[in-house]
């Protein structure tokens, strides 16, 4: 294909080196007067600023991002007519490694795409009789400056006594740089608007400081992040000023570096002068809450430094607040952690020698993702990359852009983004093009799985991932849950079968369409044969298993409420802790709830104790970690390797707040009709969720003050709703169209729950599941390792005052707590 630039690639010469210095780039020409417009379209393989006349151009960062760049590199068009002068003009560029060049991945190589940065810059000045191109070619020289080394992992030295006063401005005498040197690099690659820029999206303040030695102190932002920190500062000229980053301190106050792994995260800064100085990274970023600052002339002070939160410039969509502030907090988390891994691509986490466009993280919470931010733009384009590197290679790697040194094979939930990623985004704003521009590489994907299914019709062989994170696998074995790894393959495949063979009907592809029903039907049978027992027992008998089954439509309707009902006695089973990884979590509140256990659902939720979703909250986590228990109970590390603060992943349980606690839900893509379906529990009184859909903003507001219950909803034009009023004794249903609404009433008895005693036998304690975890829960607590199951008929028909009698010592007061277990008000 024909290029359509003028441009060409340029670098300096040789091969560039860790530690090396940035290359400043730089180009002298005069515009003739009547100039109409002038733009800058610049871009590179490295991390890119540009300058004109002295002035940085445009407020993005980190520049062009980072795409799959044999395929598509990203580049940004600015009008920079006002900053252009009639006669001589400078433009100029500094380019450091960035993810092209630099340290990339766990295995610690560098020159992924090539072996140094690399300058793309053409500059159109339009006249009235024609127009003229300044581009990157010979004759732009080559030097060094401030920036002395640079890398996404280890960080940013700038020594400010080295920059080259007006290397930007005409007029600089440049005799003793080289010459740039052409780089072989096809332009046709270069895309305007790739990808949506990377921004300065907020500034954070101090929250703490603490001072260690003189000159040196810990800072606490009170938010993990990714970013970086911008610094004000004077002292003498030749000071040095370090700066180290950690998500996390130890006991003793210092930075726990470990999450960091061999990433080295620190930043460094030399002053120029006896001048205020103010200066932040642009060719790095960190995931950090915590700084050590060394070096500091005098006091470090909070108005000396902010924060800088970066990452891909999206418009916040989902806003979720509930009366339990820990509820609320795990909202936030997956907030701040999806905002922390959207710099550029979707990644797993962004501190440590990793940060990389996992497939499978995405494809788990790409529902959640597309309710707090719009991700049209960000994750289009990396879809883009996801089926160039499918084409290019024939799989579908597992980190997208691939830096990995195996091919990928095959696997559930993350080659299947493919498929599912398209079809979630779809969901969420009715587009077809998101389909149609995806189904190449959709079909491509199932048809490789479908030439590997076994006789029968299941993905029974090859390595899968399986229920990456199940708290039950061995630390150093992720994928050792215990649920069956080709399980979990192929009841994913009957997921991903039938979503293809839906996006075939709705774009037309009739015989696609026929094929991939056929399919659908021939993996879901198949595993219904393998797996599902007749009455809807699921082998394994493991949460996932049952979560999975359920929500993607294995079972038939009466398997459903059996599945249902085993995966309640699961969960109560495990005192309501966590049972589940990267492939149940998504779905196991969903099970429960649309199985008729909602109660179970919030049991699960608002279990604090280790594993559980509100265990890191109360460990004062403010973003989703990567393990369930990342720190133990006392501050420290579970583990070392592979313990990142900073994951959304198992964050994806949002969703559900949003559609059963909030009551959002979407019946149509793009939300054309929508069901308003609030269901309190929990011990919640209110909660509230907002949606801006391609619609409008959607909102739902609930109350339960004593019997008294409130709802009010805004729907904007356009909109269809269904209402169902929450606890409504009958169920009450409406239809509404756009606009404000509002339903007040009394639920009598709401709030009252039947009385009990010690001399209750224990299987009516057990009817209601919040009663008895409250009862087991004063049980354990007093009597460890002791049998909670109370389905046995011989403990079903005993009661506590009974089971007491049997134990030799009962500490003072376990019968007091026990009566206020059976005291406690139901939770709706």
């Amino acid at each position: 294909m024909a290029s359509p630039w003028h441009a060409s690639f340029i670098s300096a010469d040789g091969a560039s080196h860790a530690g090396d210095p940035a290359r400043y780039f730089r180009r002298e020409f005069t515009t003739r007067p009547g100039l109409v417009r002038a733009t800058l379209v610049v871009s590179g393989l490295g991390i890119v600023v540009p300058y004109v006349n002295g002035e940085q151009v445009g407020d993005e960062v980190l520049a062009p991002g980072w795409t799959s760049y044999r395929h598509r590199i990203g580049a940004r068009a600015h009008d920079v007519t006002a900053s252009l002068t009639a006669g001589a003009n400078a433009v100029g560029a500094i380019v450091g490694e960035g993810w092209a060049v630099g340290r990339v991945g766990w295995e610690g190589k560098r020159h992924h795409w090539a072996d140094r940065p690399a300058l793309f810059l053409e500059l159109k000045l339009e006249y009235e009789d024609g127009a003229e191109f300044i581009v990157s070619d010979a004759q732009f020289r080559v030097g060094e400056g401030a920036v002395r080394s640079n890398g996404i992992y280890d960080g940013e030295e700038f020594d400010a006594r080295r920059l080259p006063a007006g290397w930007s401005l005409a007029g600089f005498d440049d005799a003793q740089w080289p010459a740039a040197q052409p780089f072989d690099w096809p332009t046709d690659v270069v895309e305007v608007d790739a990808a949506p820029p990377i921004r300065r999206i907020e500034e954070i303040a101090p929250v703490r400081i603490r001072t260690t030695a003189p000159g040196r102190a810990i800072v606490d932002f009170g938010q993990n992040l990714a970013g970086w920190v911008r610094l004000t500062v004077s002292g003498e000229a030749g000071r040095t000023i370090t700066l180290r980053f950690a998500e996390l301190l130890t006991l003793d106050g210092e930075l726990e570096t470990d999450t960091n792994r061999s990433a080295a995260a620190t930043d460094r800064y030399t002053l120029r002068s006896e001048s205020e100085e103010t200066w932040e990274p642009a060719f790095t970023f960190h995931g950090f809450q915590y700084v050590e600052i060394d070096g500091w002339p005098g006091d470090v002070t909070a108005d000396a430094l902010r924060a800088i939160v970066v990452h891909s410039d999206m418009r916040r969509t989902g806003w979720f607040e509930a009366s339990d502030p820990l509820v609320s907090r795990l909202h936030d988390n997956a907030v701040w952690s999806m905002r922390s891994n959207f710099v550029g691509v979707p990644t797993d986490c962004p501190q440590r020698d990793e940060r990389l466009g996992w497939t499978g993280d995405i494809n788990v919470f790409g529902p959640t993702a597309g309710l707090l931010h719009d991700v049209r733009a960000v994750l289009g384009s990396w879809l883009k990359d996801v089926a160039a590197e499918q084409k290019a290679k024939g799989y579908v790697p597992w980190v997208v852009p691939d830096i990995l040194s195996t091919p990928s094979s095959p696997t559930a939930i993350w080659s299947d983004v493919a498929v599912s990623l398209p079809w979630t985004l779809y969901q969420e704003y009715g587009d077809l093009e998101i389909l149609r521009q995806s189904y190449d590489s959709m079909a491509a994907f199932v048809r490789q799985v479908e030439g590997q299914l076994d006789e029968t019709g299941l993905w029974s062989s090859g390595f899968q991932f399986g229920d990456w994170l199940d708290p039950d696998a061995p630390y150093d074995d992720p994928a050792g849950g215990r649920t069956d790894r080709h399980l979990v393959a192929s009841a994913y495949l009957c997921r991903i079968t039938r979503e293809l063979a839906d996006s075939a009907t709705l774009l037309g592809h009739d015989a696609d369409a026929a094929h991939f029903d056929t399919l659908a039907h021939r993996t879901r049978e198949a595993f219904r044969r393998e797996y599902v027992s007749e009455s809807g027992r699921v082998m394994n008998e493991s949460a996932t298993a049952y979560a999975l089954a359920i929500c993607f439509g294995i079972l038939d309707e009466s398997q459903r409420a059996k599945a249902g009902d085993r995966l309640a006695d699961l969960v109560a089973k495990a005192g309501f802790r966590i049972a589940t990884g990267f492939a149940g979590t998504p779905y196991v509140t969903e099970a429960l709830s649309s199985t008729g256990h909602l109660e179970e659902a919030y049991l699960l939720l608002m279990q604090k104790q280790s594993p559980s979703f509100l265990y890191p909250v109360t460990m004062g986590a403010t973003t989703t970690w990567e393990r369930w228990d990342s720190l133990l109970p006392d501050g420290t590390l579970k583990g070392r390797g592979m313990t990142s603060l900073n994951h959304y992943a198992l964050g994806a349980v949002v969703e559900w707040l949003y559609s059963t606690v909030g009551g959002i839900g979407r019946i149509e893509p793009g939300y054309r009709s929508v069901l308003i379906h609030p269901r309190p529990g929990g011990g919640l009184t209110s909660a509230r969720a907002a949606h801006d859909t391609v619609q409008g903003r959607i909102e739902v507001a609930w109350r339960v003050e004593g019997e008294t219950v409130s709802l009010d909803i805004t729907v904007p034009d356009g909109v269809d709703a269904e209402v169902i009023l929450p606890l409504h004794p009958d169920g009450h249903r409406e239809k509404v169209t756009a606009g404000e609404h509002t339903w007040t009433y009394v639920v009598e008895g709401l709030g009252r729950r039947a009385a009990h005693t010690l001399d209750t036998p224990i299987g009516a304690l057990a009817e209601d599941r919040t009663l008895w975890y409250a009862v087991a829960a004063v049980l354990e607590k007093n009597f460890p390792g002791m049998s909670l199951d109370p389905s046995p008929p011989e403990a079903s028909s005993m009661s506590l005052a009974t089971l007491l009698g049997y134990i030799p010592t009962v500490p003072e007061g376990v019968e007091e707590e026990l009566r206020s277990a059976l005291a406690a008000p139901p939770v709706h």
